[in-house]
């Protein structure tokens, strides 16, 4: 047999420490739940035991205590976050019918070295799963460790050790006693560290040989010193480091053999801690959530039938509210499930009478439409030349708004996250068809979550803003982006030229050839071979990241040729080669729009990510030389000035920067002249440069070590920077700190048009990830009500230009800039329209300033 044994303080706090926090909606934290349960799913995968124990640690002095007081002296608290996930790991352990086990006066270690000697006797295998290395000792005789890192679970057994560290795994008890542990307060031998301890331990094997011999043996007089002065605290770290055999627990495997526990009940914890993916993993049944306990929810079953007759569909769809669930295929909607009551009724794509049938229930303006993922029926209906009118709820931007910070909108997993009950459904074939089961979960999720978007004070968010987005999204994807394929091609020829011209020159400076995209190989050619001064080690060898690199420009000319040489290949890897594999058979790329992606509110785009096109150096600004006006056609850009800090000073409402702001002079020169107490006509190129960080650095929370080393001055200047331009704008003072406090109070930030980002982080008892969850709360109302505002924009945008029937279409947003395609003789008109929109799209404080040209490329109209 085979038994897994899991050290459950070690994998606990690996796992909290290793998952940002999570809390469910009532607060309750989770990241070292979830983090645990799926590094033992790890373990389990690796070993597939036949037994699972995990072993706790108790609060309560052990036989190491009692022989030294100072044993583990020192050593923070259990934070708060931590110590309260304890006790519900325990309980889900119970529930899911694996042994937990705690023995007062021994630890968790100890446990683990009982039972690993158990299965040693017996002839079984035993894996140990564990952060900490005190546990190799026992990785002997049919034992392993699954030594549990962060990403990875390295499995180490006598040849791994021995490859690691030159000794046999019973030998590291002996390099502790010499080294000591700083984490337990096991003293060791003062000035011994671990290279000295393991040279020591490898050639004379135990401590006693090396007293026994101290005067013998072949050391250095100043480490024969440090042994003879601390022997007694050599043998006492000795005896605190060795994991002992005989704790009070069962050696029978049989007895950790899961079984029992509670299924109904482990699945409904997993709910109500809001870990739904977890309930698949372990084998269970969703729907056992729901009939556990004293609330027990009936099941509903719903049946299906196929659409034939598309007029009596079509009849009962009439007037009403229809809930309808598209299924999605290759990008597009295929079949329609409609519900109503508790029969679902399919309308397949292979129907002679599909298309009839879409152009009038689009075109019907009586029904409302409730659906997921809108985009796909305003897709379809562009495709087909029609409105999809009347479309009142989309499933999957609510559950974005309500949660944005989740990954999943499924709705199956909607269904756990507000209690809502898959409906029993299995078809004459006696199989399920998931599509009919989300279709009837629609209703009644729809009347979950507008409840709770009414209590957020989110409805206008939703209907003014993105469902009508929903729509221009569709539209904008259909139509898609016209490129130069053969510029791109000879663009990408220019760059392979260029990219061999450096290789070349890399391998002469260096003597040899290598891979170049290699970090192991390049840093062996430079702190080797080269012999260039090493900034930072690795555990995989020499870092020569970014930083690294830049900091060796004046050692060697090879380092400016390393640095072109990765601008230009990611150049043409990631943007030549990438987008010419997107590139369509109509001559245009169709990137997605994902509309519920990031925390803030921004559009992501994907497949390919034309937002992420180069924009900082003039070769990477030459990508958007390729993306063109169609025939008859020119571009019309324009981007917001300043919007971020524009919204700042509104949300501020900081009179110093409205004012300079409205004054229509540059905001930078200002801020200078204001920082540095001159007049304007004194602000030099450097200061407005310093002043312009300064001014966005304030936005994301820059600090002054951060900030010295943007505009390359001391911390004591960036300090000095920070301090002025926060006494000037006083208001953006007062409003960074009110707005930490008032998300704290809340546990979410907001934004003007009330879009949330919850923030658990701000409560949290490390400082670190207290002071990032302060950032976010600052920058969140920022960046989330620039992100609204240019969302209100292309509504307006797109409206505007349907209204005064232009020949024209928004067919691109990046950021804080849309992208209009439009014919040559409207193009005058459309830039106008274009500003006046964005200009207007919301009416605060300060005034929004857009900026637009017209040209035939994206680089000639930015």
């Amino acid at each position: 047999m085979t038994l897994l044994v899991l050290d459950g303080n070690s994998i606990i706090n690996r796992a909290f420490y290793g998952i940002k926090l999570l809390t469910t909606k009532n607060g309750d934290y989770t990241n070292a739940v979830y983090g645990f349960l799926n590094m033992m799913l790890r373990f389990e995968d690796i070993c597939k035991p036949d037994a699972v124990a995990v072993a706790f640690d108790l609060h309560a002095p052990t036989f190491r205590h009692k022989m030294y007081d100072a044993y583990k002296a020192g050593r923070h608290a259990m934070p708060d976050e931590l110590r309260s996930q304890m006790p519900v790991v325990k309980n889900l352990l119970k529930l899911l019918g694996i042994k937990v086990l705690e023995c007062e006066g021994w630890e968790a270690d100890d446990i683990l070295g009982t039972l690993a000697e158990a299965c040693r006797e017996k002839g079984d295998s035993c894996y140990l799963a564990t952060g900490d290395r005190d546990s190799l000792q026992l990785a002997h005789d049919g034992v392993k460790v699954l030594l549990a890192r962060t990403k990875s679970t390295d499995v180490m057994d006598e040849k791994a050790i021995f490859e690691t560290y030159g000794v046999e795994p019973h030998d590291l008890i002996q390099v502790k006693a010499l080294q000591g542990d700083s984490s337990d307060n096991i003293p060791g031998v003062k000035g011994i560290g671990e290279k000295t301890a393991l040279d020591l331990i490898s050639r004379f094997k135990t401590v006693d040989y090396i007293y026994e011999h101290i005067d013998e043996i072949d050391v250095k007089p100043g480490v024969r010193a440090k042994l003879k002065a601390d022997k007694d605290n050599a043998y006492l770290s000795l005896k605190l480091g060795e994991i002992v055999t005989d704790a009070p627990v069962s050696t029978d495997i049989n007895d950790y053999v899961i079984s029992g526990g509670d299924k109904n009940a482990a699945a409904a914890e997993f709910v109500r801690l809001e870990l739904f993916s977890l309930i698949d993993k372990f084998n269970l049944n969703s729907k056992d959530a729901f009939v556990c306990g004293e609330k027990e929810t009936v099941i509903r079953t719903v049946k299906s039938e196929i659409c034939t007759d598309i007029d009596s569909l079509l009849k009962k769809i009439g007037n009403s509210d229809v809930y309808v669930y598209p299924l999605i295929i290759d990008n597009a909607i295929s079949d329609f499930y409609f519900c109503f009551d508790d029969t679902v009724i399919v309308l397949q794509s292979d129907n002679a009478d599909y298309e009839r049938f879409v152009r009038s229930f689009f075109s019907n303006k009586d029904c409302k439409k409730y659906t997921y993922n809108s985009k796909y029926l305003h897709r379809l209906a562009a495709m087909l030349g029609v409105e999809c009118e009347n479309v009142c709820g989309d499933l999957m931007l609510n559950a974005y708004l309500l949660k944005p910070s989740d990954n999943n909108y499924s709705v199956s997993h909607l269904g756990l996250e507000y209690s809502v009950a898959a409906p029993e459904y299995k078809n004459e074939l006696g199989s399920t068809d998931e599509n009919v089961v989300s279709a009837a979960m629609l209703k009644p999720l729809f009347e979950k979550t507008n409840e709770l978007l009414l209590e957020a004070d989110q409805i206008h968010l939703l209907n003014e803003i993105e469902l009508p987005l929903a729509r221009v999204l569709a539209k904008m994807e259909i139509v898609g982006f016209s490129v130069d394929r053969n510029g791109i091609k000879a663009f990408s020829s220019k760059l392979s030229q260029r990219i061999g011209e450096l290789t070349s020159l890399i391998y002469e400076i260096v003597g040899h050839e290598f891979n170049i995209n290699s970090p192991k190989q390049l840093g062996v050619a430079l702190f080797e071979d080269l012999g260039l001064p090493c900034k930072k080690k690795t555990k995989s060898g020499y870092s020569t990241n970014a930083d690294v690199l830049e900091s060796l420009r004046d050692e060697n000319p090879v380092i400016e040729y390393i640095l072109e040489y990765r601008t230009l290949t990611k150049l043409k890897s990631t943007y030549c080669d990438g987008l010419l594999k997107a590139v369509d058979s109509d001559g245009r790329i169709h990137t997605s729009f994902n509309q519920v992606e990031t925390r803030t509110g921004r559009i992501s785009s994907l497949e390919p990510n034309l937002q992420n096109i180069p924009i900082r150096t003039e070769l990477g600004r030459e990508m958007r030389k390729f993306f063109t006006a169609g025939e008859g056609n020119t571009l019309v850009d324009a981007d917001y000035s300043q919007i971020e800090l524009r919204v700042l000073s509104d949300l501020a409402n900081d009179e110093n920067m409205i004012n300079a702001f409205n004054s229509g002079e540059d905001i930078h020169t200002i801020t200078a002249s204001q920082v540095f107490n001159l007049p304007v006509e004194m602000v030099t190129k450097q200061m407005r440069s310093s002043a312009k960080a300064v001014n966005f650095g304030i936005v994301y929370g820059i600090g002054a070590f951060s900030l010295a080393k943007d505009i390359g001055v001391t911390r004591k200047q960036a300090q000095e920077y920070i301090d002025n331009y926060l006494n000037t704008y006083s208001g953006v003072r007062e409003y960074m700190q009110r707005v930490i406090e008032l998300a704290r109070d809340r546990g979410y930030s907001e934004t003007l048009f009330k879009r949330r980002r919850y923030l658990p982080e701000l409560n949290a008892s490390n400082f670190m990830v207290r002071s990032g969850g302060e950032r976010i709360a600052r920058n969140m109302p920022i960046q989330g009500t620039a992100a609204d505002i240019i969302k209100i924009a292309m509504i307006r945008v797109d409206k505007r230009i349907t209204e005064e029937k232009l020949d024209a279409r928004l067919i691109l947003q990046v950021h804080d800039e849309l992208i209009v395609e439009v014919g040559e003789k409207d193009a005058e008109k459309a830039l106008k329209l274009v500003c006046e929109e964005m200009e207007n799209a919301c009416k605060m404080k300060v005034k929004l300033r857009a900026d637009g040209n017209i040209g035939k490329t994206w680089y000639d109209a930015h």
